[in-house]
């Protein structure tokens, strides 16, 4: 794995439960704004889903994304941890927003 997933992947296991970032969130956190999809491209790749909770990472208009188990497993982790998802998409954000 090159250090650029690394990275993203050392970045995702620090976003505590209950709370979710964006793949953008990270890829200005590594000082790459540009880079949204090669982070999604790492979180992809996760050997690691349990230790590191991608599915913490959503899109930037609040949707959910993919995930290497399926959107709906996506959906179901976050509802669990408390996230409130209408209709594909995170509700209100900015409240779950996890600040590096």
């Amino acid at each position: 794995m090159d250090s650029f997933s690394e990275s993203v992947l050392r970045l995702a296991a620090g976003i505590p439960k209950g709370k979710i970032s964006t793949y953008r969130q990270i890829a200005v956190a590594l000082g790459r704004p540009n880079a949204a999809r090669a982070v999604g491209n790492a979180l992809n790749k996760n050997p690691h889903l349990i230790e590191v909770p991608c599915h913490r990472v959503v899109k930037s208009n609040g949707a959910v994304g993919n995930y290497a188990l399926g959107a709906e497993r996506k959906i179901a982790l976050l509802k669990k941890e408390g996230i409130e998802i209408k209709k594909g998409r995170i509700s209100e954000l900015e409240t779950y927003l996890y600040d590096f």
